[in-house]
């Protein structure tokens, strides 16, 4: 396969430039960026099934208001090159700290020595809150969004005991169940996902919608603990059926044309760009995070920041009906109360599902550009 060019899209903000950043940890990054370079820099980093395009719609603003914004296309996703990508890959590379490394890498590529902000959503806040522990210095302020930290694992201690798993517990339900996270590590996933019957392009446009605030059910609430019978109480996009793939799970809800037609934040023109890298890059890469999290191998180097917090200031904003604010039961209670000292605020904005930065843009940016104001 031939190298793409750097993405050039009509339907680009006007501003917003695509280029690629050589030698960025073994990566061929490509990177959006937008503003004047040797301004005070944002580095936007996006989650799953998302791309440096998720962030499209806030980086003028940012940019307008005298920051330097740059977003890549993360390892495994994209027009970002030199991954290794496949299911049977060495997942190593795909491990927080290395993605952290990631991200340091493209900053000291680009010149800078300080990043005013690092923001991340959904798996993004993950490399971001990684990204804070371990290099304060660096990324002075930290911004999550929809998926709250509630700091690094904790060192095992080898007395708990051992009972059925959740995955188990889940698949005994009457109902039976499977966690998302648990069906992305598998093989089936990507081929399920890429290989959908309904084609990528209407896989892509049913999940987006599925998650978002325009599908009326996502009226999330906090859930009493980490039982099968509460996680089942949320959407089939986070606690599937056991028997169905994610192809099968989002096709049930697939937006009516009118429905489409009428969806102002992802127009088809734009989600075409999602399905068309997706549709030739498969959903792997991005998949190989979830599995790399889970990897046991892997798990003992994160236990390293066992007890660390993030005391550089920070603040999360996610929307008001995204169930990502309480997947996790507790999550965000922690995240404020110890894995964050200087959390600053928590913005839950309305109209917003999971997508919290392209349907809502002008709030999004607004909150982002209060809390760095309130930082000078």
């Amino acid at each position: 396969m031939s190298a793409l060019p750097p993405l050039d899209d009509p339907t680009l903000p006007q501003g917003v430039r695509a280029r690629f950043i050589e030698g960025v940890n073994g990566l061929r990054m490509h990177v959006l960026e937008c503003g004047e370079r040797g301004r005070p820099c944002l580095l936007l980093l996006h989650g799953f099934p998302e791309l440096a395009y998720s962030w499209r719609k806030v980086m003028p603003t940012l940019a307008e208001a005298g920051y330097y914004v740059v977003a890549p296309d993360q390892r495994g996703y994209g027009r970002t090159t030199g991954s290794d990508n496949r299911y049977d890959a060495d997942l190593a590379p795909f491990r927080p700290f290395n993605l952290v490394r990631d991200a340091v890498g493209l900053v000291h590529a680009l010149g800078i020595r300080e990043v005013a902000s690092i923001i991340g959503h959904d798996f993004g806040a993950t490399v971001a809150a990684f990204g804070s522990l371990l290099r304060p210095d660096l990324f002075r302020t930290m911004i999550l969004m929809s998926a709250p930290f509630s700091g690094p694992p904790t060192i095992p201690s080898g007395t708990g005991s051992k009972g059925p798993s959740i995955h188990e517990t889940l698949a005994a339900l009457s109902r039976p169940r499977k966690h998302y996270q648990a069906y992305y590590c598998t093989r089936e996933a990507n081929l399920n996902m890429h290989g959908a019957a309904q084609g990528v392009h209407a896989l892509l446009r049913a999940y987006f919608h599925h998650k978002s605030a325009d599908w009326k059910a996502n009226k999330p609430y906090r859930l009493a603990g980490w039982t099968a019978e509460e996680l089942a109480k949320m959407p089939t996009y986070y606690i599937m059926d056991l028997i169905d793939g994610m192809a099968e799970t989002v096709a049930r809800e697939m937006p009516s044309e009118a429905e489409i037609a009428a969806c102002a934040w992802m127009p088809e023109a734009e989600m075409r760009v999602f399905s068309g890298e997706y549709g030739r890059t498969s959903f792997q890469g991005g998949l190989n995070w979830y599995r790399a999290r889970v990897e046991p191998r892997l798990q003992p180097e994160l236990e390293l920041l066992s007890g660390r917090t993030i005391d550089t200031p920070s603040c999360f904003i996610a929307g008001r009906s995204d169930w990502g604010i309480y997947q996790v039961p507790g999550a965000i209670e922690r995240m404020q109360n110890e894995a964050c000292t200087r959390m600053s605020a928590v913005h839950l904005v309305e109209g917003a599902g999971h997508w919290v930065q392209q349907e809502r843009p002008t709030e999004t940016a607004g909150h982002v550009l209060a809390f760095l104001q309130s930082q000078r």
